[in-house]
């Protein structure tokens, strides 16, 4: 969601928080602005919109500057407006603020502040956060922001300038990422780190409830009771590389390519083959606990709920135990029934969903041990879990979630395999399951070579108002991930269903208007998918087919077939859904949407 990213050295700052700013587009916005100490005062430019018209609101003399902080805001509380737009300042002036997250007692707060004579510009909860820090602002700015803290509720990930101290950006962070970046001379706050990757990749991750004090020779860093801590410094161990675009027109495109080599990164060191087993390194929890669960409950939101779908089917098919999944969103109002028995995995392409991790602590508070699936190394999610699987697929940068989505399934089939030679799988099954993981990355390589056909299918349904996908046993969460992708970057009305439930109520709408498409390998459920395929035809539906290579039955009562290579039942969504992914593409760029950043979405939802 919101970005920020802070400066204090003695370069200009105003190029480098407009570089971190850019930097962090992808995340989705739909205002920015900046806060500059220039000449002992405090100025502050913003503007509805792209960075561009921030850019233009600066205009051609850009403020001098060594200390500045920069956001991208995603609206919360008010439109979004310049007079909405971060950063917000207190009455005098001399405080800026810049937050993520939301404050949940700002009505309350607000009204307060107003009684003592206070007066807000904005409709925002965040100007709350201002005006409290001014009303505490006797001692120092570190004690002025901690005490103000003590008085909201809700989540945060803040950085706050003073014209009376001009070389300081104090930090604070509760459930919303920020870390410190360490140079030399000069240092740096951000919400992630792309926005300072051009110039460090030395950074300190901020847990909650820790504050940071960032000066151009250093930075400490305490909780909010001012109990100074110490903690390792981490390196980021990607490039600025992988968050180019690499020839490609969009970052949805590069990542879709991606997959062959994102997939070989998950398997990479973790597969056996003679012993048809898996070895997961950083799974903290012991075999014999493994063998013992009696339950396995998934919680994530969006696509990585559907990817939790899969591996409902995988685990309870290949390991025999009982799966639920669960929305994030939803898991921790409805008073969970966990014993420390219950194995609860958490999955996040950041690390950082506020929902899921909103989950996941409500697991540990009942007992359950927890397992994450996590793509961002050093997240919050990733440090509070028992034991996780890194993804190690790279940074995803285009909003509607591809690559991290079949790595999320390979994961998935990896600790599958693991826990299924745990409890009844065989030697023998093991390694057919090994032997089919390894062909994975080059089927998806043959699957990208029918880009064109997908491009050319694109075509004939862009002008499309509804689609409909159906799919059968484990292809049921592929029909809802691929409903989804075309929902997000077209806007094109989509839903995924069940095949067979397509008789209890979506069959009403198909006719010739409708496209259908259906998710049917030669799997176990073919027969069956064939039946439905066949009820649409005879409604006048036109159809679109995933199918296995080779499958002519369906080719003859399709209008358009693309062929996915042969692969275990288990396994099929890794290929299945990249033509999905494609024909989504396509049409979004056809319609001339804005594909990586799609209209009132985030990457990373940092808050409930």
């Amino acid at each position: 969601m919101c970005g920020i990213v802070g400066y204090v050295g003695s370069r200009q700052a105003v190029p480098i928080l407009l570089q971190g700013l850019k930097r962090l587009e992808y995340r989705g916005y739909d205002s920015a602005g900046l806060a500059l100490i220039t000449d002992g005062h405090l100025k502050v430019v913003k503007a509805a919109g792209k960075i561009a018209q921030l850019e233009a609101q600066l205009g051609p003399h850009v403020p001098q500057a060594v200390t500045g902080m920069a956001h991208t805001r995603w609206a919360t509380h008010g439109a979004p407006t310049t007079r909405n737009a971060h950063p917000h300042t207190d009455c005098t002036g001399t405080v800026a603020v810049v937050h993520n997250g939301i404050i949940e007692n700002a009505p309350v707060l607000r009204a307060k502040l107003v009684e003592k004579g206070h007066t807000f510009a904005s409709d925002t909860d965040t100007e709350v956060l201002a005006h409290l820090i001014e009303e505490f602002y006797q001692g120092t700015l570190a004690e002025a922001v901690a005490a103000a803290l003590h008085e909201v509720e809700g989540t945060y990930g803040i950085a706050v300038l003073s014209s009376r101290e001009p070389d300081t950006i104090v930090a604070a962070r509760l459930g919303s990422p920020l870390l410190v970046g360490v140079g030399i001379g000069e240092n740096f706050i951000a919400s992630d780190p792309a926005a300072v990757l051009e110039h460090t990749r030395s950074v300190v991750y901020l847990d909650e409830g820790e504050m940071a004090v960032v000066t151009p020779s250093g930075y400490r860093l305490m909780d909010r009771q001012s109990v100074p801590l110490t903690k390792e410094i981490s390196q980021i161990d990607w490039d600025l590389a992988t968050v180019e675009r690499a020839g490609f027109p969009h970052f949805m495109l590069k990542e879709i390519c991606e997959q062959p080599e994102s997939i070989r990164n998950v398997l990479r060191g973790r597969l056996l083959e003679e012993e048809g087993a898996a070895k997961l390194g950083g799974l903290n929890l012991s075999d014999e606990y493994l063998a013992g669960i009696d339950r396995i409950v998934i919680t994530a939101c969006g696509t990585s709920w559907h990817a939790g779908l899969v591996g409902e089917y995988m685990l309870e098919e290949i390991a025999r135990i009982p799966v639920e999944v669960e929305y994030a969103s939803e898991f921790r109002y409805r008073s969970p029934i966990l014993t420390p028995k219950t194995l609860v995995i958490v999955i996040s392409q950041s690390g950082e969903t506020a929902d899921t991790l909103a989950a996941l602590r409500e697991a540990k508070r009942r007992g359950a041990r927890t397992l994450g699936i996590i793509n961002v190394v050093g997240s919050t999610i990733a440090r509070e879990v028992d034991g996780g699987i890194y993804l190690h697929a790279g940074p995803e940068i285009g909003v509607a979630s591809t690559k991290a989505f079949t790595s999320q399934i390979a994961a998935l089939a990896v600790f599958t395999l693991h826990l299924g030679r745990l409890r009844s799988l065989s030697i023998l099954q093991g390694r057919e399951i090994v032997q089919a993981l390894r062909m994975l990355p080059e089927q998806l390589e043959a699957v990208l070579r029918k880009q064109e056909e997908v491009e050319a299918l694109s075509e004939r349904f862009m002008r499309a108002t509804n689609v409909l996908y159906l799919g059968r046993g484990v292809n049921f969460p592929v029909a809802l991930e691929g409903a989804l992708k075309l929902k997000e970057i077209s806007y094109i009305h989509a839903e995924g269903y069940p095949a067979a439930e397509m008789k209890h109520g979506p069959i009403a709408l198909i006719d010739e208007l409708m496209p259908v498409v259906f998710i049917a390998p030669q799997d176990a459920v073919y027969a069956k998918i064939q039946s439905n395929i066949e009820e649409v035809r005879a409604r006048g539906g036109r159809v679109v087919a995933v199918v296995t290579e080779g499958d002519t039955a369906i080719r003859k009562v399709a209008d358009t077939a693309i062929e996915i290579p042969k692969t275990l039942d288990m396994l099929t969504p890794v290929l299945a859904v990249v033509p999905l992914q494609l024909f989504a593409y396509y049409i979004a760029v056809r319609r001339g949407c804005n594909v990586d950043q799609p209209r009132n979405l985030a990457k990373s939802v940092t808050v409930e």
